[in-house]
């Protein structure tokens, strides 16, 4: 007889690539698909998920999910400025809910968002790919956790971006839709700073965004950096759109962990230097330098959020961390000084 699956979930919201990992963690964890919404997905997401997971019922209306008392956990990656109304819809439903970052475009919906956590008492996961899904970064966190370099005294996270890999629909160069550069993929970074860091809370200390090479999209930014303080440590981040076609990858994707006694570096998703593959770790410490293969480290998110959902804890990723990330990375895109092409800018 078939093991009894730990969880069963729905899917509600198929407009970005990242569902398919949002979706995998989960069912390697032992949960259940149980059903899809696919209304107002983009068209080649959605062929996508129907190949690879034929598995999961088609709904007519979301409806069929939010009510449905057997479907514990939502999961979705629908266009970000929908995302947190419709975390408040699933959570009203008595059911939790993962999206994929950024989780808000505006301090509005996190506020709304948070009132509505507290009231219902469910969970509002942020998948934060680039340490959940990622293997070099969970090695990297073991190691600063066992006091492998000290103290932790800056991280340097690095997200650029391939911005012709994949289709991009009209709303993706809108500044409503996203959120700007800093709320979406800069969530990563800020996710990061915060969790090496250990900080509970933090500020942030300088931000910008530009347009520097598409003055066709004047809402679009390609460029973001930012700096941040908190928990006895700073924070530089830095996301873009320039990944040229050479590189082989979407993004060389980097994060350099510095501590008292030694620094870890890792080159996530491709070595430039020319080593083979993805999740390449370089530790540097009192003994030397060491390059690390973690190709082989177990993902702990996907079994860890099923445990939080079933046993009501917090063991994925605190509800107060997941909101203070997105509240930096708003406020962050909030005050950053604006350069290049962009809307309404007169002095670029």
């Amino acid at each position: 007889m078939a093991a009894k699956p730990r969880l069963r979930f729905a899917v509600i919201g198929v407009n970005h690539y990242h569902i398919f990992g949002q979706t995998q963690c989960l069912l390697d964890a032992g949960a259940e698909l149980a059903a899809v919404d696919l209304a107002g997905g983009e068209p080649h997401i959605v062929a996508g998920f129907r190949d690879k997971f034929p598995q999961a019922r088609q709904v007519r209306d979301k409806a069929e999910i939010l009510e449905d008392a057997a479907i514990q956990l939502v999961v979705g990656a629908a266009i970000p400025y929908r995302r947190a109304a419709l975390g408040i819809e699933v959570m009203r439903h008595g059911k939790d809910y993962m999206t994929d970052k950024g989780g808000f475009t505006t301090l509005e919906q996190l506020d709304a968002v948070r009132r509505a956590q507290k009231e219902t008492g469910r969970i509002y996961s942020i998948c934060f790919s680039e340490r959940f899904e990622n293997r070099a970064t969970v090695k990297a966190a073991e190691l600063v956790r066992a006091g492998a370099i000290g103290r932790v005294l800056q991280t340097v996270g690095l997200g650029p971006h391939a911005l012709h890999n994949q289709p991009r629909p009209d709303w993706f160069f809108r500044r409503e839709p996203t959120g700007g550069i800093l709320a979406d993929i800069a969530s990563h970074q800020v996710d990061q700073f915060l969790y090496f860091a250990g900080a509970t809370d933090a500020e942030v200390v300088a931000s910008q965004v530009a347009n520097h090479n598409n003055p066709q999209y004047p809402e679009f930014e390609d460029f973001g950096d930012i700096v941040l303080a908190g928990g006895g440590a700073t924070g530089y981040i830095r996301v873009d759109w320039f990944t040229p076609g050479g590189l082989g990858v979407w993004g060389d994707g980097r994060l350099f962990v510095l501590g008292t006694e030694g620094y870890i570096e890792l080159r996530k998703y491709i070595d430039v230097a020319g080593r083979p593959g993805a999740n390449h770790l370089i530790l540097v410490d009192g003994k030397g330098i060491r390059h690390i293969d973690c190709n082989d480290v177990p993902l702990p998110y996907g079994g860890q959020l099923i445990a939080d959902v079933l046993e009501r804890t917090e063991t994925a990723m605190g509800q107060e961390h997941c909101f203070l990330a997105s509240r930096l990375c708003l406020e962050a895109e909030a005050k950053a000084r604006r350069l290049g092409h962009l809307a309404g800018d007169a002095g670029a």
